[in-house]
């Protein structure tokens, strides 16, 4: 199976938590702002696609299941770009905090600026792009966007909006976690697709995606009680702690657990030098003459003629800097100086 085992897809959660701990507030704000208007562009569509009213009457499930199929679209985007969301820091930084790679602070820091950066993103896309621009402001489009704004804020209790919360990101970090497990690009994206149309199908909440389609119908003129402060209490703070649960605790908890405590876990560029680690996605590549015929080989432009061995059993030779990233050594180090200069 061409893909990095569970244990291992842990200890890079472990190290993306680790790097993303260390970037500097400014970027992680603007990568957050871009991850929440790429989430939007997903939520829009799904919105979009729901705006049906025989299938909402007649064939509801149907409906609801053909937007989920749309709305993967934006995770696949957030995750392929690197953008951030708050509610993939659930794992990332609970994973990293518990093998000791960040402290509580850096947890504190990326769930803070990655949760308003999120916000910024998510309401410029609904206000200036969809709301100023007209997408949902008439006819059929204006009723579903306040209905559905409606199902998500109004008709359910406060605690059924946490357990849905809960449901949510168990799935969103779930898709996080496979894409993370896979080595190329088709395969990231069938890892996220599923994951997220079960959540949407299911209708739970995702604080992030409703930074969207709530404050879309506030925008719209959503009767009351749908109001700002409403939408804080009600919708807000109970899919943000459900979410919290279901990334911290379902899947950053519960594998950091099964694969990372009291263990070692070593990923295959572990056992390179970081200036020849390999890995098989990405990098540039050529074609080479080799014995058995052209083409048949790969090797990087950069280290070409340095003597330096590809890595075994890769699949392929492609060179890239992902594993300088996210190599143990490099945590080692960085550990080691943040010690000293304490």
């Amino acid at each position: 199976m061409d893909a990095f085992t569970p244990a291992q897809t842990t200890e890079l959660v472990s190290r993306i938590g680790a790097k993303k701990a260390r970037m500097r507030i400014d970027k992680m704000f603007i990568n957050s702002f871009m991850g929440g208007a790429l989430i939007s562009f997903g939520c829009a569509l799904a919105l979009s696609t729901n705006t049906a009213p025989w299938f909402q009457t007649n064939a509801p499930g149907l409906i609801r299941t053909i937007g989920a199929m749309v709305f993967p679209v934006g995770l696949i985007m957030v995750v392929l770009t690197g953008a951030d969301l708050f509610t993939s820091y659930c794992m990332y930084s609970v994973v990293a905090l518990l093998h000791r790679r960040c402290s509580f602070l850096d947890l504190l820091k990326t769930l803070f600026v990655s949760f308003f950066g999120n916000l910024a993103g998510a309401l410029f896309f609904m206000a200036v792009l969809t709301g100023y621009g007209g997408t949902f402001e008439t006819g059929a489009y204006k009723d579903e966007a306040l209905a559905f704004a409606k199902a998500k804020c109004v008709t359910p209790e406060w605690h059924q909006i946490f357990l849905k919360g809960i449901l949510c990101n168990w799935l969103v970090c779930m898709a996080v976690f496979l894409a993370l497990s896979s080595r190329e690009i088709i395969s990231k994206i069938v890892s996220i697709w599923f994951p997220v149309m079960c959540f949407v199908g299911l209708g739970t909440d995702h604080v992030i995606a409703n930074m969207y389609f709530i404050p879309l119908a506030i925008f719209l003129g959503a009767p009351k009680p749908l109001t700002v402060s409403y939408y804080i209490w009600k919708s807000m703070i109970p899919s943000l702690l459900g979410n919290f649960v279901g990334g911290g605790l379902f899947t950053g908890v519960v594998y950091w657990y099964l694969f990372l405590a009291g263990q070692e876990v070593e990923i295959h560029f572990d056992t390179m030098p970081l200036d020849t680690a390999v890995y098989e996605q990405g990098g540039p590549l050529e074609h080479q003459i080799t014995a058995t015929g052209a083409g048949t080989g790969y090797s990087s432009r950069e280290d070409k003629g340095n003597g330096a061995d590809t890595l075994p059993h890769s699949g392929n030779q492609g060179v890239s800097g992902f594993a300088k990233d996210f190599h143990a050594r490099h945590f080692k180090k960085s550990n080691s100086a943040s010690e000293s200069s304490a």
